[in-house]
């Protein structure tokens, strides 16, 4: 079920300020938001809607969390700090790795559940369905692999477009063929591919714990937006919250 809603995130003169997206079993994804807005969308939050956390911006967070443990008296606590980047002028890297990239298809399944399964538990993330995960993007060609010598060595996701934006993710390449370069170019491939297909802006997220990532990204081209936290909610037995 997907939820949208401005949840009183109004300005004085009835425009929409705030808004905020909630994908069970993920955590809430909340823009800026006033501290009104905040304590409204905690208040009118659906009883019984279990919610595992939330991702905002570190003031936005700290609000939102306060506000829940006030409601519902579970613990929180910072998952991580990521950080959230607009592609400028994509930067193709040069020299590039050996191989190429293609779009995965479905002998490529067992391999990217795998893969997908293993980005979530590198992150400290629940799992959660990794094969509907893959399903879903092999469905409208929303992951690429690059491969060489016919081996796929790290796969590359990207979102349905939304008006014109895209968000590239996620972005896995297994331990033991790290540091060859591979995230980098089949980042640059899928990037380029979204350019091609008409998206005007090409977005994606970091853990701001992992410089190697963060220093590929900006070598891409990829400029800095803001910062977000991500803090998840222990409730308590028996809430229903």
């Amino acid at each position: 079920m997907l939820l949208r809603c401005s949840a009183g995130g109004l300005s004085a003169d009835g425009l929409v300020a705030s808004a905020f997206v909630h994908t069970p079993p993920y955590g809430l994804l909340l823009t800026k938001a006033s501290e009104q807005a905040v304590e409204s969308l905690v208040a009118s939050w659906p009883s019984g809607r279990p919610l595992s956390g939330v991702n905002a911006s570190g003031d936005v967070a700290r609000a939102f969390a306060s506000a829940w443990q006030r409601r519902t008296a579970a613990a929180a606590h910072l998952r991580r700090r990521e950080r959230l980047y607009r592609l400028g002028s994509l930067v193709p890297p040069r020299p590039g790795p050996a191989g190429r990239p293609r779009v995965a298809e479905a002998a490529d399944r067992d391999l990217l559940v795998a893969w997908i399964a293993a980005f979530h538990r590198d992150l400290g993330d629940s799992v959660g369905d990794a094969a509907r995960q893959v399903d879903n993007r092999l469905g409208y060609g929303g992951l690429t692999v690059w491969e060489v010598d016919g081996t796929p060595v790290s796969v590359a996701g990207i979102a349905q477009p939304v008006g014109a934006m895209v968000r590239v993710g996620p972005v896995y390449t297994p331990p033991a063929l790290r540091r060859h370069g591979y995230a980098g170019a089949v980042t640059a491939a899928v990037s380029q591919a979204a350019l091609d297909a008409g998206a005007r802006e090409v977005l994606l997220f970091t853990d701001l714990a992992n410089p190697t990532s963060n220093g590929v990204y900006q070598r891409l081209g990829f400029v800095p937006v803001e910062e977000r936290a991500v803090v998840l909610f222990t409730p308590v037995a028996g809430s229903g919250t």
